[in-house]
């Protein structure tokens, strides 16, 4: 059995990697385009977005758990992934993260870039930083000791 340390070490990289596989290479063009849009137009994209995604982050956790042996408690990593769908879905909204900016007195930092699409922003700068933080809490709830 791995260590619980040991374990969130490689499942920190794990869902950091799958991160950036399910946010830019699994997303769609429409879902990255309407996910922000206000209304079920916007709902829909941003949940498929992040079906996607969260599949995409099962199956590399999955698949690592299998190869390497980890000894992953499958509630673990349901609640895990829960987390880091959720405030994947809650920030791609895109009007949460401004009002998080603008609150933390960050709204300025948010605007750089605007109007430039999401890479090279402050939004988007933000964005990211905001799911690597996430996924990092994830990681630590899935490598936790515990039961199956």
């Amino acid at each position: 059995m791995t260590a619980p340390a040991t374990r969130f070490g490689a499942v920190a990289a794990i869902l950091l990697a799958a991160h950036h596989v399910g946010d830019y290479w699994l997303q769609t063009h429409g879902q990255a385009q309407a996910k922000g849009k206000p209304g079920a137009e916007g709902r829909r994209a941003c949940a498929a977005h992040v079906a996607t995604y969260t599949l995409g982050q099962a199956a590399a956790l999955a698949a690592a758990d299998r190869y390497l042996g980890l000894g992953i408690r499958r509630r673990r990593a349901v609640t895990g992934l829960a987390v880091s769908a959720a405030t994947h879905y809650l920030v791609d909204r895109r009007r949460p993260l401004e009002a998080i900016a603008n609150r933390l007195g960050k709204g300025k930092f948010y605007r750089v870039g605007a109007g430039h699409g999401c890479l090279g922003t402050g939004a988007g700068a933000m964005d990211q930083s905001w799911h690597l933080a996430w996924c990092t809490l994830a990681a630590a709830v899935v490598a936790g000791p515990g039961r199956r």
